[in-house]
């Protein structure tokens, strides 16, 4: 059984950063897709940034060059780090993953997901 658990969410001024943390435990090997999806109240999922095997990255247009994805193979973590973070970043952020290859239009719907760590940026 794979679980996810998000840290790192905060609340930060806009042109702020911040480092988002997702550990998992269970068995989720180097070929998985994993990634990063968030939800604004009233809005739907959103896909941020994906990660799959042979480190093929993805990221939504609204946060290219902005934030960076990364995974720690050896310590079953994902990372998210956020920077020049805007008012219409505020959401909150899921970390999901799913045995396969990564299609980053289903990255709000994979298998595994966790609780989510609110993201709220100010102006």
């Amino acid at each position: 059984q794979v679980q996810l658990v998000e840290s790192g969410g905060g609340t930060v001024q806009a042109g702020g950063s911040l480092r988002l943390s997702c550990a998992a435990s269970g068995y989720i090997g180097s070929s998985w897709c994993m990634g990063w999806f968030r939800q604004a109240p009233g809005k739907e999922r959103e896909a941020v940034a994906s990660i799959g095997s042979n480190s093929i990255i993805t990221y939504a247009d609204s946060v290219q060059g902005r934030f960076t994805i990364s995974r720690d193979n050896a310590k079953n973590i994902l990372y998210l780090e956020m920077n020049s973070l805007r008012t219409e970043d505020t959401a909150m952020y899921y970390c999901t993953a799913e045995r396969g290859y990564c299609y980053f239009t289903l990255l709000t719907s994979l298998q595994y997901r966790g609780q989510g760590t609110q993201v709220t940026v100010s102006p």
